[in-house]
């Protein structure tokens, strides 16, 4: 009996004794749990309470507002601009999605997005790219502001998911930041000066002339426009880049210049259109919304695990990251040798970009630590990307529009044709004040489709825009695409008229100054601009000497553009060539 009521008793003492404990850890897990649920809910919502009074649409939770980038693209922030009208109190903006923020908006009206946002929302809006929340700037004045007003508050871009995937993208000058970038523009802006520039002309003429006769003349045969600029884009740039012919906008000549040396038989025009593939591929896959790869994704909707996904996936054969590390690999490689060539070669007598860079590298202590190796390569590969990718898109846009208005074309052939002899090739000071419509048409193709719609910046510090106090840190975005498309500095924007470009024009006198500004504004703008509007220039003049184009009956009306790390047209741009008599 005694035996019985001591096991009894110890089974009590043991339930007594565990019941304590049991509601300790039951508490202590709950706790845990509510712990982990707020460290969560602080990590994605932790970036969108230092602009949580900028306004803005809704965001769907965690893909902020990318579902709205997808759908309207680069216009979604026209359309919150209109949406929301002029500054509130508290910053208006869509309402973000946990973890997607506004990308459903994206998805939904693709390139259109930031066109629809402004129009609902005014010039100063919120807008969650996943979790990240940026607050985008859709007004001329407030442009302004931010890039040369408050430039040394507002002096870097932020780096946006698909760039923080990217290693070779992040050492350019776009990306760069503080001094290393400030003492990398102060060299690079000389390469650019007026008198480098004229001496460029006969080697642009040269390829563009080398480039116009493979063009079909067939009035029932379909030329994919876009791709033909982006190989003269592409050959032009190379050489004055790398001082390397790739040899893609014309047929492989037997004198020749190989992709490694300019100066021998281009033996190696397969290798050279292997690299301009993988150029191409590597820039593509720069998504800015849920396309991109498996790492890019994460990084739009957590940041904290894209670099550890890109790390793993980029070592299992056949995901997208994969692909992408092989291709970035390859072209950093390539790159580096063209580099060590160069550098072993000093050849004092060339003009390329890479060789100007490297005598001033020779020049200072302080280039060399900042234009190491990798850091000139990536400098190089970027000026490959931004003259092609840019120019390229900027000239087929041109060709598109004028197609497309007969009254536009006739005004721009009498004026070249006005010029003088078709052999009589015209000078940098020519490009400049002799085409004063061509520069109207040029220039009103830009703004029509701005190559660049979004300009991204990050406050360096504690800064106040448009009457908002806005934390270190914050991304701040301008419109530029929606500044193009706004009727009060652009009556009728959607008609294509160079006219209103006219130094004579009422409304080019009573336009905002930086209304139109696609190649970005204040220190941080495009330093090759004038390069890009050369080349531009000279490719129209030869090309509208020679042909006229008309739209194919099998392109899509109007063009679908997409995002990538610049504009794109989605299906390029079909047209058939007419050869003039």
């Amino acid at each position: 009996m005694d035996t019985v009521n001591e096991t009894i008793q110890r089974v009590m003492n043991i339930v007594v004794g565990q019941l304590p404990l049991t509601r300790v850890t039951m508490v202590s897990s709950i706790c845990t749990i509510l712990a982990l649920i707020g460290g969560v809910l602080g990590y994605f919502y932790s970036p969108y309470w230092g602009v949580r009074k900028v306004p803005g649409p809704p965001t769907v939770p965690f893909l902020g507002h990318l579902p709205l980038m997808a759908s309207y693209g680069p216009d979604v922030f026209s359309v919150l601009a209109k949406r929301y009208g002029p500054i509130f109190r508290r910053l208006p903006g869509p309402i973000p999605f946990p973890l997607l923020g506004n990308l459903p908006l994206l998805a939904k009206y693709g390139p259109d997005l930031f066109s629809v946002l402004a129009n609902q929302y005014g010039p100063i809006f919120r807008f969650h790219m996943g979790r990240q929340p940026l607050v985008i700037v859709a007004d001329a004045e407030l442009c302004k502001e931010v890039g040369i007003k408050k430039f040394k508050d507002i002096p870097n871009r932020s780096i946006p998911s698909p760039i923080s995937a990217s290693p070779l993208h992040q050492k350019g000058l776009f990306f760069t930041r503080d001094q290393i970038w400030s003492t990398m523009r102060n060299t690079i802006v000389s390469v650019y000066q007026p008198s480098h520039l004229a001496k460029l002309v006969p080697t642009m003429q040269a390829f563009i002339e080398s480039a116009t006769p493979n063009i079909p003349s067939n009035e029932e045969e379909d030329i994919i426009f876009s791709d033909f600029s982006l190989k003269l884009a592409t050959d032009v740039i190379g050489q004055a880049a790398f001082g390397v012919d790739f040899g893609l906008s014309s047929k492989p000549q037997s004198g020749g210049d190989s992709m490694n040396d300019s100066r021998h038989q281009g033996k190696n025009n397969s290798e050279a259109h292997d690299f301009m593939k993988k150029h191409i591929y590597s820039t593509t896959m720069l998504k800015m919304d849920l396309s991109g790869s498996f790492s890019i994704i994460l990084g739009l909707l957590v940041p904290i695990l894209q670099e550890p996904f890109r790390q793993i996936l980029k070592r299992i054969p056949g995901t997208m990251d994969w692909k992408v590390d092989r291709t970035n690999r390859d072209l950093s490689n390539r790159l580096d040798k063209i580099v060590v060539k160069k550098m072993k070669e000093k050849d004092q007598g060339s003009k390329d970009f890479l060789s100007l860079i490297l005598r001033a590298r020779e020049s200072e202590a302080v280039m060399k630590s900042v234009f190491t190796p990798d850091y000139i390569s990536a400098v190089t590969y970027e000026h490959l990307l931004a003259g092609s990718a840019t120019t390229s898109f900027t000239l087929s846009s041109t060709v598109y529009l004028v197609a497309g208005h007969p009254e536009v074309e006739k005004k721009l052939l009498e004026e070249i044709d006005g010029f003088g002899p078709h052999d009589q090739m015209p000078t940098a000071d020519d490009l400049q004040f002799k085409f004063p419509y061509l520069d109207q048409v040029v220039k009103e193709a830009m703004r029509f489709y701005t190559v660049s719609p979004l300009v991204a910046r990050e406050t360096s510090k504690q800064v106040e825009i448009g009457g908002y106090t806005l934390p270190k840190g914050t991304w701040v975005w301008l419109a530029l695409g929606v500044l193009a498309k706004d009727p009060k500095n652009f009556p009728e924007p959607n008609k294509f008229k160079p006219e209103r470009f006219d130094p004579n024009c009422e409304e080019e006198k009573q336009r905002h100054p930086y209304a139109n500004i696609p190649f970005g504004i204040g220190p941080r703008a495009c330093i090759g601009q004038k390069f890009s509007i050369q080349e531009i220039k000279l490719s129209l003049i030869h090309l509208y000497r020679r042909y006229v184009f008309r739209h194919s009956p099998n392109m899509e009306k109007p063009l679908e553009l997409e995002f990538s790390i610049v504009l794109n047209f989605k299906h390029g741009v079909k047209l058939r060539a007419i050869k003039r008599a």
